[in-house]
């Protein structure tokens, strides 16, 4: 499913992911959780290696969730379709094999903080407010907000904004690790554009196999990169040259030691 608030542009190595609904601060609804999951699915099948994700407009790099779309939801429904469809959406996007950079070039708050979380780095410019007030509308932060957030950004600096209402500049967000870089306002997108030229100077096979590792070690998505990793050796082994030529040939499979 496309939706044209949801606009991808890939140039040469560069996929440029951008969130287009600044009339409603780029909350994200329904539709667009849908061309989240695809977008990221097209970027995988491209050849990029490395992903800048953004907002339009200066006001907000993204509101979180629309409250107009899920408020009239019933309660099953929102959880098993709002919540983990959303889920799907971010864990797709976490789980990139290229890494991501977020200009947080307006406020990022709820789902607008889980939606930078996915990053591997958040740029903030300037003017920048980060938060999650979710409990204040009787909701919780439900896409990793309570998870995801908590392995990137510790629990206590979690437990400060969802229980006590804390909002951070992007001052006090570099600080305390909400953010990697603060850029004047304005700059965020050179900013971005400049580590990505980083990543492209770097192996691209060993820049993927190193966030796979780490993704693994904050427990992300350990069960698919053991057996992606595991896979990729069996793929490369004499063992399956032999069982596919057997298979082939119709006749029992001679392996080696």
């Amino acid at each position: 499913m496309s939706d044209p608030r949801i606009d991808l542009v890939i140039e040469g190595r560069i996929a440029r992911l951008t969130l287009r609904r600044p009339e409603k601060l780029n909350a994200i609804d329904s539709e667009m959780i849908h061309a989240l999951l695809q977008t990221c699915r097209t970027i995988e099948g491209s050849d990029a290696r490395v992903a800048i994700l953004s907002g339009e407009g200066a006001r907000s790099f993204c509101a979180g969730g629309d409250i107009e779309a899920w408020s009239s939801l019933d309660a099953d429904v929102f959880s098993r379709r709002w919540l983990r469809d959303g889920h799907d959406a971010f864990d797709a996007l976490a789980r990139l094999t290229v890494p991501l950079i977020a200009v947080l070039n307006g406020h990022a708050l709820g789902g607008g903080l889980e939606l930078a979380a996915c990053a591997d780095l958040r740029i903030a410019e300037a003017h920048v407010k980060i938060g999650q007030p979710e409990a204040g509308l009787g909701i919780i932060p439900g896409w990793s907000g309570t998870q995801r957030a908590s392995r990137r950004f510790g629990t206590q600096l979690v437990r400060s904004m969802a229980f006590f209402g804390e909002v951070y500049s992007a001052k006090q967000a570099f600080a305390l690790g909400l953010v990697d870089q603060v850029v004047a306002t304005g700059e965020g997108g050179a900013a971005a554009e400049d580590a990505a030229a980083r990543v492209l100077k770097r192996s691209p096979r060993a820049t993927e196999l190193t966030k796979m590792l780490i993704n693994a070690a904050e427990g992300e998505e350990s069960e698919r990169v053991v057996e992606a990793l595991a896979g990729a050796v069996a793929a490369k082994s004499d063992d399956l040259a032999e069982g596919l030529a057997a298979y082939r040939q119709r006749r029992p499979a001679r392996f080696g030691k």
